[in-house]
């Protein structure tokens, strides 16, 4: 599934807190300046043609709704960051958290804890 850019993203984050949406609802969300009836409208397009969106025709406009959950697109995207940053390797991935971020200890241990409590 293609990648989202920071306004696609802006979009589904409406559809997966609020269900589904016609246009002219999500126009309401923004402050002003509101963006453009059409501009929104074409980025709803654009989300229905990656597979991200899907519609219900009433009458002559239609109301969107999402087919990809908020967990399935966040657990897709943190295995395209392992893939490409990291090799594939998840343990090069928690690795580079753990230096990067000064996880602690303590945390580490809770961490596996909670990973072991998981699998059994």
């Amino acid at each position: 599934m293609k990648g989202l850019t920071a306004k696609e993203e802006e979009l589904m984050d409406f559809f997966w807190k609020k269900g589904p949406l016609f246009v002219k609802e999500i126009v309401a969300f923004y402050d002003d300046p509101k963006p453009h009836f059409n501009t929104l409208s074409t980025i709803v397009r654009g989300l229905e043609e990656k597979g991200y969106l899907a519609h219900h025709t009433f009458g002559n406009t239609y109301q969107y709704y999402a087919v990809i959950s908020e967990n399935e697109f966040s657990k897709g995207t943190l295995k395209n960051v392992i893939s490409k940053y990291f090799n594939n390797s998840f343990l090069s991935a928690v690795s580079s958290l753990v230096k990067e971020e000064d996880i602690s200890l303590d945390d580490l241990k809770q961490l596996i804890d909670e990973v072991e409590k998981g699998h059994k």
